[in-house]
């Protein structure tokens, strides 16, 4: 069956093409050889403010510049994010984009007597990849990939999207243009099967 893709390309630097780019764009081709819809939005080409107080995120308005991003979201059926590990986590600016948009009423029950089961964004799957200098192995293990289980956990899975399936590309600013090609062509299989 068909899939409506969402992909996420969450590196901040869209002036320049960056191995993000590059996963996405991949991502993107096997989707469509699949058969699936893609839409990809960047945020690092979207103005917006960022979130100031709980009041606001409960009850202030959604920028007008994310509501097609909000929609976008609600019809796909998988998302894709991609982006660099900066300072242990995702860039600001994309955490930024994520607080403005899974806001209450949307990706979470603005009111919900069991938290635990609030989100609105059910029948959704994710994938997450995630490029970083480290190594993957010590990412995973002696760091415990605690930034990308708080985004499983806190954000996508709290909004009810699952499964959330990840991949982590370490040592990026290493890589040879033939690993870069290994990990486009693992990435056109993934968005082929949309997984």
């Amino acid at each position: 069956m068909a899939a409506r893709i969402l992909i996420i390309q969450g590196h901040p630097d869209c002036g320049s093409q960056h191995l993000c780019h590059a996963l996405a764009q991949a991502y993107a081709d096997g989707a469509r050889a699949g058969g699936h819809t893609v839409e990809t939005i960047e945020p690092g080409l979207i103005a917006f403010p960022l979130l100031r107080s709980a009041e606001e995120w409960q009850h202030g308005p959604v920028p007008p510049s994310l509501a097609p991003s909000q929609q976008a979201i609600r019809q796909a059926t998988h998302l894709v994010l991609v982006y660099p590990l900066w300072l242990g986590e995702m860039p600001a600016l994309l955490k930024g984009f994520l607080e403005q948009v899974a806001r209450p009423g949307f990706a979470i029950a603005a009111e919900s007597r069991n938290p635990l089961k609030a989100g609105l964004l059910g029948g959704r799957s994710a994938r997450v990849i995630v490029t970083m200098g480290m190594p993957a192995v010590l990412y995973r293990w002696f760091y415990r990939a605690h930034s990308l289980k708080a985004l499983q956990r806190n954000i996508l899975g709290f909004a009810g999207i699952k499964p959330v399936r990840t991949s982590v590309v370490g040592g990026a600013g290493a890589l040879t243009q033939q690993q870069v090609e290994r990990w486009c062509e693992h990435l056109r299989q993934l968005g082929a099967a949309a997984r």
